[in-house]
């Protein structure tokens, strides 16, 4: 049986994969920072919670209508919250993931995972 070994000269081009790492990496960078800039909303409650959230997990506005805020039940109001935030969180986090496997083409890249 016999391997099948590339000969020098007749294979990979090193410094084309490297440039291509290169701008694979670019392109991860990029969309990193599209997603870091955009804001993801989510609500609960049937509208009555709304909340946002940057693509950097910064949380950018709560929004509260007046007729869910009962001082007997708070603990409904804190559901509908953690659920809004929880959500909000989720679409961002999706959204990374979506655009770093946009970025390299669904191939896992050894040392490019710590970018995101």
């Amino acid at each position: 049986m016999r391997a099948n070994v590339p000969k020098q000269g007749s294979g990979v081009n090193q410094a084309g994969m490297m440039k291509q790492i290169q701008r694979m990496q670019e392109e991860m960078e990029k969309k990193q920072q599209e997603i870091q800039e955009t804001e993801y909303t989510a609500s609960s409650g049937g509208g009555a919670i709304e909340v946002a959230v940057s693509g950097a997990h910064e949380i950018k506005s709560i929004k509260i209508q007046p007729e869910v805020v009962d001082p007997e039940d708070v603990e409904m109001l804190e559901d509908m919250l953690m659920a809004a935030l929880n959500e909000a969180e989720r679409k961002a986090s999706e959204a990374m993931e979506k655009a770093m496997d946009s970025a390299t083409n669904g191939m896992s890249v050894p040392g490019l995972g710590g970018l995101f």
